[in-house]
């Protein structure tokens, strides 16, 4: 096997919403797929074991059936602009495609809404309604000496959250790690964690998530609360006592109205703020979500969910929902974008469909009135840009080799040339 063709130590590891750039994807040869080196993590190898170590020949299908890449550009520009009401979802991909995208949703009027964005919306109401403190990847391994995980460890979101905090590493300070609501995976993690340096305990939850976090807010804000068990108000007393307590979460493992418990977590770590240092780490936005969001946000001014059509810029986040929108049948046509996720299909639907995607989910959206063009995966086949879980940071995505497909904003910026002129709708 060679190396791979990113400058050394360079590549960033785009499947996940830790960024990772400790990592390595290595080349092998045609027929093979690309492996990982430089450490083990579960997502990352099954996202690469995706991708052949060749190239990947020009990939476009309309109604099920191969075509030109010009023919599915025109296919899809027609199809577009005769939608009354488009809805653009997925948006898997990086800076650049999202930068794309922006003008032809608004060329459209189309509703922007993301794959998971009802966990997305979790944090973005919270944060609309009462702000945050937050933090970075870097600051809680390096500062913090108290991190409480809130409804578990998000492994399933981010496997190495663990390592990229410093928990366990000789070199960063001493610390207390308490898992708030741990399931038996979460237990493993606690147990492997422990050890010099590191305390590590889990706590049942008191009623529901909700019901501990709320009880914790008022432990920690100086109230009573006669229901509160020992352990939770010795947590209390250990976030009052941190020099530095970072709470963290993952929106996509919250229950319906999770909004209500990021809130409340705000909540904590503001009244912490009075007297201490702490905040709050939420994990996820990963295969370009958080990008998108980003990108959306200083172009228009509003974050997903929201809609540049006639009467102006319209941000609802219950009701432009993906789910809620195909439902209801509140659209006419769909753009689903996903550069990253291979499994990250569109939603069944009959409507009017146009896919941007991973080669691999080409046989997933076969089917009459579908248009499918296989785009690249930024950080495999071409460069890009990404922004990290902690929404300040933004990664630099290498190639590890040329897969011959076009970028989703190749794409997005041929389709906005193409579409017919509309009226207003």
């Amino acid at each position: 096997m060679t190396p791979s063709s990113a400058p050394a130590g360079a590549w960033t590891c785009p499947f996940c919403p830790l960024a990772c750039d400790h990592l390595r994807a290595v080349v092998g040869s045609a027929g093979q797929a690309l492996s990982l080196q430089g450490g083990d993590c579960e997502r990352a190898s099954r996202a690469l074991a995706r991708s052949d170590s060749a190239a990947t020949a020009a990939l476009a299908e309309i109604d099920g059936r191969p075509c030109t890449p010009d023919a599915a550009i025109a296919a899809a520009a027609t199809m577009l602009g005769a939608s009354r009401q488009p809805l653009f979802a997925g948006l898997g991909t990086d800076v650049a495609g999202a930068r794309a995208l922006y003008p032809l949703a608004c060329a459209c009027a189309a509703i922007c809404d993301a794959a998971g964005g009802d966990a997305l919306m979790h944090g973005l109401r919270a944060l609309q309604d009462r702000g945050q403190f937050t933090t970075t990847l870097a600051e809680v391994r390096s500062r913090a000496d108290l991190i409480v995980f809130v409804g578990g460890v998000p492994t399933d979101v981010a496997p190495l959250i663990g390592q990229r905090l410093g928990i366990g590493d000789a070199q960063v300070p001493q610390r207390h790690v308490v898992v708030l609501g741990p399931g038996s995976a979460d237990r493993a993690s606690a147990a492997a964690w422990a050890g010099p340096g590191v305390s590590v305990e889990c706590l049942e939850l008191q009623g529901d998530l909700f019901d501990t976090v709320a009880m914790l807010d008022a432990l920690v804000a100086g109230r009573a609360v006669p229901t509160a068990g020992a352990a939770l108000q010795a947590l209390a007393g250990r976030l009052r006592n941190a020099r530095y307590g970072v709470l963290v979460g993952a929106p996509s493992r919250l229950p319906a109205q999770g909004a209500l418990i990021v809130e409340a977590v705000h909540q904590i770590v503001g009244h912490l703020n009075r007297s201490t240092r702490a905040a709050a780490l939420w994990v996820g936005g990963g295969n370009g979500v958080a990008t998108a969001n980003q990108v959306f946000t200083w172009l228009s001014g509003l974050p997903l969910r929201s809609r540049a059509g006639p009467r102006g810029l319209e941000h609802e986040p219950l009701r432009f929902g993906t789910t809620r929108l195909l439902d209801d049948g509140a659209v006419d046509a769909l753009l689903w974008v996903s550069s990253f996720d291979a499994d990250a299909a569109p939603p069944a639907t009959d409507l009017p469909m146009v896919v941007l995607g991973h080669p691999a989910q080409a046989e997933r959206c076969r089917r009459a009135g579908a248009v499918f063009i296989a785009v690249s995966t930024p950080g495999i086949g071409s460069p890009g840009h990404v922004f990290r879980t902690d929404g300040t940071v933004l990664m630099p995505l290498h190639a590890v080799r040329a897969d011959g497909l076009p970028t989703v904003a190749d794409v997005a910026k041929r389709l906005l040339q193409a579409l017919p002129s509309r009226s207003a709708a």
